[in-house]
C-alpha cells in the first residue's frame, strides 16, 4: 500500500495494531480522523491516554474502575457473599447486561492454558482462594467459557477451595460448548446464570 504522506502511513500502522483492524480499515479510519475538526481528534487521543494512565483495577474483584473499588463492589444492594468467577471484564459486561445477576464478581484475567504458557500463577486465583478461605463467600459461580481451558480452570479452582464449606455452581449449559461468554445472547446467558447447577454435577458430564 503506497502512501503519499509518511504521517498518514504512521497513523495507519498504529491503528492497524488494533485487533480486527486491517490496513484498509485503518486507512479509512485515519482519513476519517483527518477530516474531523482537530478538537475531535485531540479529544480521542486524550481519552486513550487517560484510559491507559488513569484506569484502575478494583482491589476486591479486579474489574476496571475509575476508583480503588468498582461500582459493583461498592454497591450495598449487591449480594457480596455470591461471587461469580469470570475470565475478564467483557464477561462482567455480558452478565450485567442480562439484569439477572445481583452478586459480585472475581475476574481471573484469563484461563489456564499451558500451550500459551498461562498457568495458575499468572491468574488471580490465589486472591480468590484467600477470599473464600476468610469466610466471606457463601457461593462461588463458575462462569468461564465452555472450552477445554475454561473447564480446566474451573476444575483447578474447585480443587483449591473444595475443603471450604461453600456452595459451588456453574452456569447452565445453555451456553454452547466452545462458546465465549461475551458472544452469547443475553437471554441464554441470563438463563444460564439463573439456572446454574452445582459444580460437582458438571464433573459427571
Amino acid at each position: 500500500m503506497d502512501f503519499s504522506s509518511k504521517l498518514l502511513e504512521n497513523a495507519v500502522e498504529e491503528i492497524a495494531y488494533l485487533p480486527g483492524i486491517g490496513k484498509r480499515t485503518a486507512l479509512r479510519l485515519a482519513l476519517h480522523l483527518l477530516n474531523q475538526p482537530v478538537e475531535r481528534t485531540t479529544d480521542l487521543a486524550q481519552a486513550l491516554v487517560n484510559l491507559k494512565t488513569e484506569i484502575k483495577h478494583c482491589e476486591k474483584c479486579n474489574n476496571i474502575s475509575d476508583s480503588k473499588i468498582c461500582e459493583i463492589c461498592a454497591n450495598p444492594n449487591r449480594n457480596h457473599t455470591l461471587v461469580c468467577v469470570v475470565e475478564d471484564i467483557r464477561d462482567v459486561m455480558a452478565i450485567e447486561n442480562t439484569n439477572q445477576y445481583k452478586g459480585v464478581y472475581h475476574i481471573l484475567g484469563g484461563k489456564i492454558s499451558p500451550i500459551d504458557g498461562i498457568g495458575p500463577n499468572q491468574l488471580e486465583i490465589a486472591s480468590l482462594v484467600e477470599k473464600v478461605s476468610n469466610g466471606s463467600v457463601d457461593e462461588l459461580i463458575f462462569a468461564l467459557s465452555s472450552t477445554m481451558e475454561g473447564d480446566t480452570t474451573n476444575f483447578y479452582i474447585y480443587n483449591q477451595i473444595k475443603e471450604f464449606n461453600i456452595t459451588t455452581s456453574t452456569i447452565a449449559r445453555g451456553i454452547s460448548v466452545g462458546d465465549e461468554l461475551e458472544f452469547a445472547d443475553q437471554v441464554s446467558l441470563g438463563r444460564s446464570i439463573v439456572d446454574r447447577v452445582p459444580f460437582q454435577n458438571s464433573l459427571k458430564n
